[in-house]
């Protein structure tokens, strides 16, 4: 395991991290296009599936056979609907009604779920920086509706789920804090991902219908394909490298950078447009950002406990 001091941060780290970031703000731009002729549960099966397809021969080619005890699946299993069936389902239910650059905003919450969460577990302490970023974050969502919140109109229901997809992402960290150390990112990632795409399996043929498939246009399926393989396989293997290389406080990072990229390729793809209330939701969830991840501040010579 590395230590801090063998973490190298350079050029390289730097520009592997906005490529990360590109990718996974891709993700949103990928279901903005699927989500014009496909439902939720077809947009999220599809991206796992292939996504398992194509990370369990990487997995047999570098760490070798799958496990086979119990612990190890049960963990994954847990973490695939913390961290894949349920908020992924929930964004690409959610981008149905409001832009993919809003849904990266929202999105980009996250880890202040998370330090929530870490604090309500009693696993990390919740300290007046972690609280202020906390509040920041939900005035910022709240600055997104224009605290219209009575209003339970599509926009409505699309933020909530959306914030409901943070939360879900918040919540995995303390599952793979309490159940998940020990075994291998990339074992985690396939198993995770072949559990999420079988527990997708039985919801799609239950509640929706996989015949739509054949309906689906080539755009559809190429970005099905790109979500799958670009924002889901490749990403993973990406993020394991820089973390490995470069330590989990920097590649951490990528929060930051991800509602940029989604922003931009939904403005230049999509033709997707921010309002200034938005824009200013958007900054301050940002500011928020800076703040629980604490270096910026540090550079000011602001401490914050």
């Amino acid at each position: 395991m590395n230590t801090n001091s063998e973490y190298k941060i350079d050029t390289q780290s730097w520009l592997t991290l906005a490529l990360l970031a590109l990718i996974w703000g891709g993700s949103f731009m990928f279901v903005g296009v699927a989500v014009k002729e496909l439902p939720a549960l077809l947009i999220v099966f599809a991206r796992l599936g292939i996504a398992a397809a194509i990370l369990l021969p990487v997995h047999w080619y570098f760490q070798g056979a799958l496990p086979r005890d119990s612990k190890t699946w049960i963990a994954c299993a847990g973490m695939s609907v913390l961290n894949n069936v349920l908020p992924f389902t929930a964004i690409s239910w959610g981008q149905h009604y409001i832009s993919g650059g809003l849904a990266s905003v929202i999105n980009a919450t996250s880890p202040m779920f998370g330090a929530a969460f870490m604090a309500l577990f009693v696993m990390e302490t919740l300290t007046l920086r972690k609280a202020l970023a906390l509040a920041l974050g939900l005035v910022g969502v709240v600055v997104l509706k224009e605290g219209k919140f009575g209003d339970l109109g599509a926009q409505s229901l699309g933020i909530l789920a959306v914030t409901f997809a943070s939360a879900c992402y918040g919540l995995s960290t303390v599952w793979a804090k309490k159940r998940l150390m020990g075994i291998a990112p990339m074992t985690i990632a396939t198993c995770q991902l072949l559990s999420s795409a079988t527990i997708m399996a039985v919801l799609v043929v239950t509640f929706s219908s996989p015949a739509l498939y054949g309906q689906a246009s080539t755009q559809t399926w190429a970005a099905l394909f790109g979500l799958a393989a670009l924002s889901t396989s490749i990403a993973y293997l990406i993020f394991f490298r820089i973390n490995k290389r470069s330590g989990p406080s920097f590649v951490v990072l990528v929060t930051m950078l991800v509602p940029i990229s989604a922003i931009l390729l939904g403005y230049f793809v999509l033709n997707e447009h921010l309002s200034v209330v938005q824009l200013v939701g958007a900054a301050i969830i940002f500011s928020a950002l800076l703040i629980i991840d604490g270096r910026v501040l540090q550079k000011f010579g602001i401490k914050l406990a």
